[in-house]
């Protein structure tokens, strides 16, 4: 509209133009040389490690295209056998978590170097979730975004420090927003980068996919040695602090989890921390429901006559449907297999010890039965221990608790910490570590427009230029590979995004 006016183009072109910015359908870019200064510091400081580091980050890109190539060559291969051979699951048995973002900002005019933003896919399996698909909560969003960007900037600092390394022009930085994804660019003059040799090239072209890795291991580091710095101010392994109950979740209510609460046992499994919470769940879905220690006289006390039905999927059930407190236990004895009860389900479990079979339960000298909870086969009864409250009894499938339910492994040492710090750290870690790595592999795939394209380009004239003499050959050579590495990545997108929407 702007353009469109008269009397305002010019003013308007102007105004973009003193403040280095670029606007198009989609697309919005920013460019400065306020940092120039410092991308020069960083560039000459201790030119000898320089030159260590990103000869190795130069090692580390070529290793990373081939390497690329056969992970992705892997990753089709297993897609297309899953397809052929795989019938389709519950829809609480599997889903498919897939992260797709990217554009590819290939040489633009002639001084841009080609950033290769996040032309990628993250495929992730996560057993028993409820509902297949994509699962991006909007409450993570700017996690994502936050790391696409520092992944980003990260990746293109890499290439402007090196390339000042190498004596080739530094005209700018800057970053841009193409929809909704941010990312970052420096601009280099490009006749520098065509007479500096290739191995200077690779150095160069290498800088980024190597800052991307080197960005991910750092995180990765954060992320393991989080208990230790974290020591002075939280404390761990002593159980999983809840710090978020979904409004939905069947967690809410006057005897379940609030915000605060340490759980610290699932039925007899012992939770020190949240990777022991969704391991106990893990064990508890897949393994048969367990049993509780009641006496003889208890079970004559508690009992009272009933009418057996069967459910549909073949399981019994001797409670009324109104029922909120009661719940149909079997259990056998040396006469009968098939005895059942209706037995208030708190007095059952509180005062009992968990049990398989009725020799459990003979230990204390003590007659009794061991009671099992009648429920559909997916259900089950859980108790989880957060003293100093009252047991929490749960009915239902297991992942549904773990997925409506937020839990850490920090416990503040003060009641002025916030609980959600170290969560907050280690979804972010998380969230770099994923991203900043998917940057580094995929970038260094030989493919048209990405980082790979330039390192492909370079590697062949440093090595094949004795071999294959005519440039046009070798050119040749490289287009036919970057053809093949582009077919590859885009059959590995297209089979992944159509595996998670077909779910």
């Amino acid at each position: 509209v702007l353009q469109s006016s008269s009397s305002l183009k010019a003013s308007y072109e102007d105004w973009l133009l003193t403040y280095g910015l670029s606007i198009s359908p989609f697309h919005m870019r920013w460019q400065t040389a306020l940092f120039n200064r410092q991308f020069y510091n960083w560039g000459r400081w201790k030119p000898k490690f320089l030159y260590l580091w990103f000869s190795v980050g130069m090692v580390f890109g070529i290793v990373a295209m081939f390497g690329s190539v056969i992970l992705l060559g892997k990753t089709l291969m297993q897609t297309l056998t899953q397809m052929l051979t795989e019938a389709p699951r519950a829809q609480n048995d599997r889903m498919l978590q897939v992260v797709v973002s990217g554009l590819s900002s290939g040489l633009e005019g002639f001084i841009f170097v080609p950033l290769g933003f996040l032309l990628c896919f993250v495929l992730l399996s996560c057993p028993h979730q409820q509902v297949p698909g994509v699962n991006l909560p909007v409450s993570q969003l700017t996690y994502f975004f936050s790391a696409i960007l520092i992944s980003g900037v990260i990746h293109e600092v890499g290439h402007g420090v090196a390339a000042i390394r190498e004596q080739v022009r530094f005209n700018g930085f800057g970053i841009f927003i193409f929809i909704v994804y941010p990312g970052a660019f420096v601009d280099l003059f490009t006749t520098h980068l065509q007479l500096i040799s290739p191995v200077q090239q690779l150095r160069i072209f290498c800088a980024g996919v190597w800052h991307n890795f080197v960005l991910g291991v750092a995180s990765f580091m954060v992320l393991f040695l989080l208990p230790a710095i974290l020591f002075p101010f939280y404390y761990t392994g002593v159980g999983a602090l809840v710090t978020e109950v979904a409004e939905d979740s069947p967690a809410n209510g006057p005897r379940g989890l609030f915000v605060g609460d340490l759980v610290t046992n699932l039925q007899d499994c012992p939770v020190y921390n949240v990777e022991d919470w969704n391991s106990c769940l893990g064990d508890i879905s897949e393994k048969s429901q367990v049993g509780y220690c009641v006496s003889v006289a208890t079970l004559q006390q508690l009992s009272f006559p009933t009418r057996v039905y069967r459910r549909l999927d073949g399981t019994v059930e001797c409670c009324s449907n109104n029922s909120l407190t009661d719940i149909c236990f079997s259990y056998s004895n040396k006469l009968d297999s098939h005895l059942h009860a209706c037995l208030p389900a708190r007095k059952v479990i509180e005062a009992s010890k968990v049990c398989r079979t009725n020799m459990d339960c003979q230990k204390d000298f003590v007659p009794g039965f061991c009671v099992t909870p009648s429920l559909e086969n997916q259900t089950r009864l859980i108790r989880v221990k957060h003293p100093p409250h009252i047991d929490m009894l749960y009915v239902g499938h297991p992942m549904h608790l773990q997925y409506t339910v937020s839990l850490s492994s920090f416990v503040p040492r003060q009641n002025f910490l916030s609980i959600d710090l170290p969560v907050v750290i280690e979804t972010f870690c998380k969230y770099l570590i994923s991203l900043s790595g998917a940057l580094a592999v995929i970038n260094a795939v030989p493919c048209f427009a990405l980082d790979g394209q330039w390192i492909l380009n370079s590697f062949l004239e440093a090595t094949l230029s004795s071999l294959i003499v005519e440039k046009q050959n070798r050119e040749l050579v490289g287009f036919l590979i970057l053809l093949a590495g582009s077919a590859l990545l885009a059959a590995n997108v297209a089979l992944g995004l159509w595996m998670v929407t077909a779910r």
